[in-house]
């Protein structure tokens, strides 16, 4: 194992956007049974430690490549289109409109029925989404476009997030 790997060489994993997550459980358990400090603990404290740092990073990884967002916008920074969330939110005119639609739908939502529709709603874009970015990244090889789908997809997670807390509110 090389400190230096990506997560898909650490993981022995096509680079690549689709992933089959009982691989990727299957490989991540695997890695942990090699680099568990326990079984190091015969060669000492700096043995111990250096499998902690291995135990770290592959966790880092195995949680990168299990979340399709984060799986994404990695790719998009391994292939020369970094997200840039914080300096660079450019979006769409229409996804904007989108977004605030959605927005003024959750502000005007009195129940639970009436946010229940918005999160189907905005889970079938969600998947959409995903779908342009798997198709971005795999099969036309466009990570300026996907950079894009991700950026948009941050955006969708904050929402959905805010509508579990007001869906909270309504849970007795």
């Amino acid at each position: 194992m090389n400190l230096q790997s990506t997560d898909f060489e650490l993981f022995r994993v096509k680079q690549q956007f689709a992933q089959d997550s009982a691989v990727l459980d299957s490989r991540w358990k695997d890695l942990q049974r090699q680099a568990h400090p326990d079984k190091f603990s015969a060669q000492g404290e700096a043995a111990q430690r250096i499998a902690m740092q291995w135990s770290v990073r592959i966790n880092e990884a195995y949680q990168r490549l299990k979340d399709p967002l984060r799986r994404a916008a990695y790719l998009c920074e391994l292939t020369g289109a970094p997200i840039n969330a914080h300096s660079n939110t450019a979006m769409p005119g229409a996804f904007l409109m989108q977004q605030m639609q959605w927005r003024e739908d959750l502000d005007d939502a009195t129940n639970p029925q009436a946010i229940e529709a918005l999160r189907d709603n905005v889970e079938e874009y969600r998947r959409a989404l995903l779908s342009d970015c798997a198709d971005q990244l795999d099969t036309r090889h466009d990570p300026a476009a996907a950079a894009l789908s991700v950026r948009a997809l941050m955006f969708i997670e904050k929402l959905l997030r805010d509508l579990d807390q007001r869906s909270e509110q309504f849970d007795f």
